[in-house]
């Protein structure tokens, strides 16, 4: 079976760091997988906006994990807000950083879903599903809310083609910032020499037998954009990636996937380049399926 939890949030009460595009992210998704890969709807589950608290969230997340069966498909999207927070555990041990992802009730208190948490959930995975993780929100270090984007290129083919004249495109970053009580705290830990930044933190626990593939929106140092494309507020990311899978066609190959994307963002004026973690054999196989 195929079955999806599919969250997005626009709405963060009180924190002046509202985004415009992630339910329409959703929205987008959702009619991809049903249209061209054979979700049934009833096996999507769409939390957005209040709905995406943290207690739904895991509560999606484990409910999705446990009724998985050997030979099942799992997407996981998320869309919205991610940040970093100095590592309490001591596992992070290239950085001192864990990597979250911020609900709807976000707060500096401990209110948020880190690598931790989603290695828990999925690592009592049962052998033999495969599972999908898309992840449009940032784990950078920048505190901007606001970024001037590129020009377009003149001919895009991606369903955006605009005039190169016009006002200054600007986008909203997908990260929430370090408030300053914290900064010295974190910012000790970013002083200690790390190795290169590894998307896959993320999902740090490979049960065996599971196959997971992870597309995450940017690099560690990137942002991820919040911008209007195509008349609408959209995630970047997400809006390229179901863009690039309707050109190409559900039977695309992954790594021809990821050059699509990336190509419709570059020509876009987006500077992000979306990452892809997963077996190298599954680098060539096709979206959404275990070989």
């Amino acid at each position: 079976m195929k079955k999806a939890l599919l969250v997005g949030i626009n709405d963060y009460p009180g924190s002046g760091n509202d985004l415009y595009g992630c339910v329409n992210d959703t929205e987008n998704l959702r009619s991809l997988l049903t249209k061209e890969f054979g979700f049934e709807s009833a096996g999507i589950r769409t939390l957005t906006d209040k709905r995406a608290t943290r207690e739904a969230i895991l509560d999606g997340l484990s409910d999705l994990v446990a009724k998985a069966a050997g030979g099942d498909t799992l997407l996981v999207h998320y869309s919205g807000h991610g940040s970093q927070v100095p590592d309490e555990d001591g596992d992070e041990r290239s950085d001192r950083k864990d990597e979250v992802i911020c609900p709807r009730d976000f707060s500096w208190d401990g209110c948020w879903i880190s690598d931790d948490d989603l290695s828990g959930v999925f690592s009592s995975l049962v052998k033999d599903v495969h599972l999908e993780v898309l992840l449009d929100c940032c784990h950078s270090g920048t505190g901007t809310r606001e970024i001037a984007l590129g020009a377009r290129a003149a001919g895009v083919s991606a369903g955006v083609a605009e005039a190169l004249r016009g006002p200054p495109r600007t986008a909203r970053v997908r990260f929430m910032p370090l408030p300053a009580s914290l900064a010295p705290k974190l910012g000790t830990a970013a002083r200690v020499p790390r190795q290169t930044a590894r998307i896959g933190t993320m999902l740090k626990a490979r049960p065996r037998g599971l196959n997971h593939v992870l597309w995450a929106a940017c690099r560690a140092n990137q942002y991820s954009a919040d911008a209007d494309i195509g008349g609408s507020p959209n995630g970047a990311f997400t809006w390229f990636f179901c863009d690039e899978v309707r050109r190409a066609g559900s039977s695309v190959l992954r790594n021809a996937l990821l050059a699509g994307i990336r190509k419709g963002l570059a020509a876009d004026g987006f500077d992000q380049s979306p990452q892809l973690e997963c077996a190298a054999t599954l680098k060539g196989g096709h979206l959404f399926c275990p070989d």
